[in-house]
């Protein structure tokens, strides 16, 4: 049986681990972040590690293009994450990551490098023992439900449109980061098509995910559905140990 936790707007199974994926600007961050927060939960940032281990990766001389060059060099870098919602981090050998992985450069190296069996191992065991030690949890990726976590209490996968995707990542480029909605759309899509169509932990919906299609929804709108999923599989998760008592 669940123990729960109390927040001053809703309650969350202690232990409740919640997947959330899709692809880039469908708000997965976001929501997940405020679902976490808002239930008492930690969160992970599963894309973060693979972006951190890019950016090492670029840092370092290796050639991200050269999969046996990866596979190599991926167990030397020492990546740890933070779970706080509200303010959460990752490191790299024990420097500050979250301002560096979010460059251009390493956005367009990390499907690569995500596609390395090597990585893909050694990040979804550290995401495992993360997320299962005992404590609830927010952990947003693109294969959490069908490849990390396919146990998780509860698997939801957010779409939207390429148009409604592009404006969002859009709005989150700043500075020298920042594209044409056209090139960003197109960029979104590419990768999709790399994600989507990797041999190992493929980007796909799990066959018992709830969708929920973000694209005339607000932020709110979505963590509110999120949330009463949520508490809706932890109500049914009850069910099932008092009857099983």
């Amino acid at each position: 049986m669940f123990v729960t936790v109390e927040t001053a707007a809703r309650t969350a199974p202690a232990a409740v681990i919640v997947a959330i994926d899709g692809p880039s600007g469908t708000g997965k961050s976001s929501t997940s972040k405020a679902v976490a927060a808002k239930l008492g939960l930690r969160y992970l940032d599963t894309g973060a590690q693979y972006r951190a281990i890019t950016w090492w990766m670029l840092s370092n001389g290796v050639d991200v293009n050269d999969p046996a060059a990866v596979a190599t060099a991926a167990a030397k870098p020492t990546i740890v994450s933070g779970t706080d919602p509200g303010s959460p981090a990752i490191t790299v050998d024990g420097a500050d990551a979250a301002g560096p992985i979010r460059t251009r450069e390493v956005t367009a190296a990390v499907s690569a490098v995500s596609a390395v069996p090597e990585v893909r191992a050694l990040l979804t065991e550290l995401q495992r023992r993360i997320a299962r030690d005992g404590r609830g949890i927010v952990v947003e990726g693109r294969d959490i439900g069908t490849t990390v976590l396919p146990d998780a209490d509860l698997k939801i996968f957010l779409t939207a449109s390429p148009e409604a995707r592009a404006a969002r990542r859009s709005g989150e480029l700043k500075g020298k980061e920042a594209t044409g909605l056209d090139a960003t759309r197109e960029a979104l899509i590419k990768r999709d098509a790399a994600d989507s169509g990797r041999t190992v932990s493929p980007l796909a919906k799990a066959d018992d995910a709830h969708e929920v299609d973000t694209t005339e929804l607000t932020l709110e709108q979505v963590v509110e559905c999120v949330v009463t999923l949520v508490e809706n599989a932890a109500g049914n998760t009850a069910d099932r140990a008092g009857q099983s008592a």
